[in-house]
């Protein structure tokens, strides 16, 4: 697998202000592999602690930070003499023993020369259960799912994503029929890695849905296992609400639409847990589409994303037929699995701010509100052939907007007002 995370590792080893790393990340992205393939091909050797399954290890950080002590156990551990910038210590789980999280400080400050790398599948949960957090003394790095520049890569089809890397639109179009093709199929696939390696290795669609609903019924026994027990149906009910909230005309997340007489209040918990676990992203509406976007956030409006796409057509039981059916799987649930899918595209670009924006009766709107580069970039996302973007237009006229754009299955071409993007492009566009 080639992810791209690799590179921002490789950065991040030889920064002159580098300090200990974390990685957050839902689980099953590939946070594991990330971390051993790092150390494989650019270290000496590593040290690899799994805190959920290394019992002996849990008490690790019991008698202090002193970090020749630890450093001494974790020889003793593993067998492996940890060097100086030569071997990299890699903490997994480390939501296990949150003094973990603690003994950064200390290694940031009194071994700094020491490369340490550590991830945890429900990090963000313990973050919010009064650990002594190292601020300032840690570095972060998000994994998400893999994109659709990585899935072309797993599947064998490099060369193509050098010519959307390049940006060779004349070439790309060529070959349109082939990217929407792989486009259908990494709907239904998806980007968690495990799904990508099954197809990749049996091409066979049947065993990657059953993966995938493997992975949510373990997300599902999160819920039970580390929830309160008073929260847990209700995260059920966010968790199940997603898409049918994206499929509504207004993609605003509405409370009442997860239960009758539904309040803000009730929910907020479940959510916050769902957050916490890399699980749901939002995004929030701007009242005013002007610099910088962050300041003109309304936080009681927002859209709720998924952390995949295909774990999202595995919920919603899309049969893989579908996938023969021309471009029905793009317009599906009024469009939701193609907002999902830009979304989910732009979110690991780290330029982007990402909003939307709707008018204050909510009767027009934008899909995506983008800032980059010191602009404000309206999107409007397509997935029939229906090509008709009168709300664009309308968002353009009234605040003069210079560089829209709308993604959809077609040819790149450049208006005067608006650039049409295709969909399969989208992942590159701002690279």
């Amino acid at each position: 697998m080639k992810r791209i995370a690799l590179q921002q590792l490789i950065a991040w080893k030889h920064s002159s202000n580098r300090k200990p790393l974390i990685i957050r990340g839902a689980r099953q992205v590939g946070k594991t592999w990330l971390m051993k393939e790092f150390a494989k091909t650019e270290y000496e050797d590593f040290i690899y602690v799994n805190f959920e399954f290394d019992e002996v290890m849990k008490t690790l950080f019991d008698e202090g930070f002193q970090h020749e002590r630890l450093l001494f156990n974790l020889k003793t551990f593993s067998g492996i003499t940890p060097k100086p910038e030569k071997t990299l210590i890699i903490f997994d789980e480390i939501q296990e023993v949150p003094r973990g999280l603690t003994s950064l400080k200390y290694f940031c400050e009194n071994a700094p020369d020491y490369h340490i790398v550590v991830a945890g599948s429900l990090l963000g949960l313990t973050l919010h259960q009064h650990v002594s957090f190292p601020v300032g003394k840690v570095q972060f790095l998000d994994l998400y799912p893999m994109n659709f520049i990585e899935f072309l890569h797993a599947i064998g089809k490099g060369r193509f994503v050098d010519l959307l890397e390049k940006q060779d639109f004349s070439t790309i179009s060529t070959f349109k029929l082939q990217y929407i093709e792989w486009l259908r199929q990494y709907y239904f696939i998806g980007g968690m890695p495990e799904a990508v390696a099954s197809f990749v290795e049996n091409s066979d669609f049947v065993k990657v849905r059953q993966i995938q609903k493997d992975i949510l019924e373990q997300y599902e026994s999160d819920f039970s296992k580390h929830a309160p027990n008073d929260i847990v149906p209700r995260i059920r009910l966010v968790w199940s609400s997603i898409l049918p909230q994206l499929s509504k005309e207004n993609k605003k997340f509405i409370y009442a639409k997860i239960k009758q007489g539904a309040r803000a209040r009730e929910f907020e918990l479940a959510m916050a847990w769902l957050l916490d676990c890399g699980l749901i992203k939002q995004v929030f509406r701007v009242t005013k589409p002007d610099l910088p976007l962050k300041a003109y956030l309304d936080f009681s409006a927002f859209k709720l994303f998924m952390v995949d796409i295909g774990l999202m057509v595995a919920m919603s039981e899309l049969e893989v037929k579908v996938l023969l059916e021309g471009s029905r799987i793009f317009e599906e649930f009024k469009g939701a699995l193609t907002e999902q899918f830009v979304f989910q595209q732009l979110i690991q670009n780290k330029d982007l701010v990402i909003t939307y924006w709707s008018s204050e009766r909510f009767d027009s709107e934008i899909d995506l509100l983008l800032q980059y580069s010191n602009e404000i970039i309206p999107v409007e996302i397509k997935s029939a052939e229906n090509l008709n973007a009168k709300s664009l237009k309308v968002f353009c006229e009234k605040f003069n907007s210079k560089n829209a754009i709308r993604t959809s299955l077609s040819n790149y071409r450049k208006e005067p007002w608006m650039t049409n993007v295709p969909l399969y492009v989208m992942g590159n566009y701002f690279n």
